[in-house]
């Protein structure tokens, strides 16, 4: 094979490999563009939430409103952080306005927002049990399990939750516990149990 044909053969590689690369580059900067407005912005308040940078994750969620009012995943984002860090009347003003906001505009078929509006409801219930407002954290957690139950607990509430004998960190489970001591003399009921409610988690739909 000739020195020509050797250098026409590396010259088609190389370039087949830059056509590879730059078409992959620009795929990933014509996604970066396409994104809505605010998104960038609230998958850094979650990244900043994750490592507890609080003051720096509600900079971003404000970046996100700022970009896109009403954004609701930066909502849900900072009232994150605010339960995060024990802010709990700030968490319940986003959430209760997150709510609202979802139910007054939620399509029917907007699954995400389905999603979101019953994390919402979940993570509002939370902030009510941690205040020891335990009948409005039942009706929180019951209501956002039945908007998506997927997306907070899991199948089912139904008649079911007469019959739980225990509490653990998740909303059903904790919602059928509340449900069945809120039945009992008051004398008798064991609303909290240190050690339990500290593996209560907050819920957030799979997309921000």
């Amino acid at each position: 094979m000739s020195a020509k044909t050797n250098i026409l053969k590396r010259f088609i590689i190389y370039m087949a490999i830059l056509t590879f690369v730059m078409f992959t580059v620009w795929a990933f900067v014509k996604s970066f563009m396409n994104r809505p407005l605010g998104d960038y912005e609230t998958e850094v308040c979650d990244i900043r939430l994750k490592d507890k940078l609080y003051d720096k994750a509600i900079k971003a969620a404000n970046e996100a409103l700022e970009k896109m009012p009403d954004h609701r995943g930066a909502i849900m984002c900072k009232a994150l952080v605010y339960i995060s860090s024990a802010k709990y009347p700030e968490a319940n003003k986003e959430l209760t306005y997150l709510i609202n906001f979802l139910e007054e505009n939620l399509e029917s078929d907007d699954r995400t927002g389905i999603g979101t509006l019953a994390a919402a409801y979940a993570n509002r219930g939370i902030i009510k049990d941690r205040n020891k407002k335990y009948e409005e954290a039942l009706k929180d957690y019951i209501k956002a399990l039945g908007i998506d139950h997927e997306a907070v607990a899991g199948p089912g509430l139904g008649t079911i939750i007469l019959n739980y004998k225990y509490k653990s960190s998740s909303v059903k489970e904790r919602a059928l516990y509340l449900n069945e001591q809120l039945q009992l003399p008051e004398e008798e009921r064991i609303l909290s149990i240190k050690e339990l409610d500290a593996g209560q988690v907050m819920h957030k739909p799979g997309k921000l």
